[in-house]
């Protein structure tokens, strides 16, 4: 197992809250619509199932980047994955595919708070844009430690706004859950949303670089991070539920309880999506600066720069709401997530144990999480009935 470098420590509760807020984001938003066409039962199993799948995928991610030194998916598939002749093809291949899906997400939570701008506030696309990439990009440039320290009050304050929600729900004349079963298609895909909704896989390494290789707080964080994940999408979930019913529409889970509930809930609705766009925006762009440090030996500055301004660029082109962009970002994804398997095992097998995963890590194990994996991603195109 190589040594651990990080540019510098985290807290249990930092780096929980970049599990945390790197996973809450417009996924969790689109929920409640899929719920809606399930019945509770199938709510809580997904979610549950979820957890699970997900605590066992983002663990073997976690032991891939500690017996690499820390090391980003670039880094992990160079050392495990990638040899020959066709090496460095592989490997800036992968980095050129996967950066270039980071910076479409990134790209989209810029589009995302200018929205949040101006339908608030109503300044124009462009500096709403602007004023979100100095405060984001801002904390990013000052480093891991910050973002840490920005993802843990942001999470603080996204459960705050929650509760306000949920009580502001149930004091008021509720309606009814769903029930009844609502078909396979329905149930597989709210599995696709809950699943993507979950999802932390980038910042896993973060994680392991900022708790030292420490495996019990590691097993920890992710494992905290992912339940309060899974709390969050429960809640608010059952909120629009019970605030709403089931004629949800797609336009978002707090669209629907504004006009259930009233004006407020839409300032309550601007501040939360503001915070999950922010924090989605530090982890995801800290793991490019990263990813492009690694792979270029580039200064973290230079990185930084190169992993942010793109973004910035692609949001006032909109490039990042062409379908096909984001089709694109999945499809590299899915490639991504299925090579991380394949690396996990032959790491597995070269370090010659588990220090996170333990039996749980074996072949049968990483079968089903890409087994689990593949499914989440036939749930997330099918339509519901």
């Amino acid at each position: 197992m190589e040594k651990i470098r990080s540019e510098s420590n985290l807290s249990f509760l930092e780096a929980t809250s970049i599990i945390v807020g790197h996973g809450v984001g417009a996924g969790i938003l689109s929920v409640p619509y899929l719920a809606a066409h399930n019945s509770l039962r199938e709510i809580l199993l997904v979610t549950g199932f979820c957890y699970l799948f997900n605590v066992l995928l983002h663990l073997l991610i976690a032991e891939l980047s500690l017996n690499n030194g820390g090391a980003q998916f670039v880094g992990c598939f160079e050392s495990e994955l990638f040899a020959g002749r066709l090496r460095t093809v592989l490997t800036w291949g992968t980095f050129i595919l996967l950066g270039a899906s980071v910076l479409v997400n990134v790209s989209a939570f810029l589009t995302g708070a200018a929205a949040v701008f101006r339908s608030w506030f109503g300044l124009p696309d462009w500096m709403g844009m602007l004023i979100f990439y100095v405060l984001g990009a801002g904390v990013v440039f000052a480093g891991m430690k910050l973002v840490g320290i920005c993802e843990k009050f942001s999470v603080g304050a996204m459960v705050a706004v929650v509760g306000i929600l949920f009580a502001a729900t149930v004091l008021r004349d509720t309606s009814p859950m769903p029930s009844g079963w609502k078909g396979f298609n329905n149930m597989l895909a709210m599995f696709g949303m809950v699943s993507f909704s979950l999802s932390a896989v980038m910042s896993t390494p973060q994680v392991v670089k900022g708790l030292g290789g420490d495996a019990k707080k590691i097993r920890a964080s992710i494992m905290t991070g992912l339940a309060v994940n899974a709390g969050l999408i429960l809640f608010i979930t059952v909120t629009t539920l019970l605030g709403v019913g089931g004629n949800i529409s797609e336009d978002g889970a707090l669209v629907d309880l504004a006009a259930s509930l009233g004006g407020f809930v839409s300032v309550i609705g601007y501040v939360f999506t503001l915070l999950a766009l922010a924090t989605s925006f530090w982890a995801n762009t800290l793991n490019l600066r990263d990813i492009v440090s690694e792979q270029t030996g580039w200064s973290r500055r230079l990185s930084w720069l190169a992993a942010s301004l793109p973004c910035l660029i692609l949001a006032f082109l909109g490039l990042s709401s062409f379908v096909g962009f984001t089709r694109f970002a999945s499809i590299i994804q899915v490639v991504t997530g299925l090579g991380i398997i394949v690396a996990y095992s032959l790491s597995r097998k070269r370090v010659g144990g588990s220090a996170l995963l333990g039996r749980f890590g074996s072949l049968p194990f990483q079968i089903i999480i890409a087994c689990c994996s593949l499914l989440a991603t036939v749930g997330a195109v099918l339509p519901v009935t």
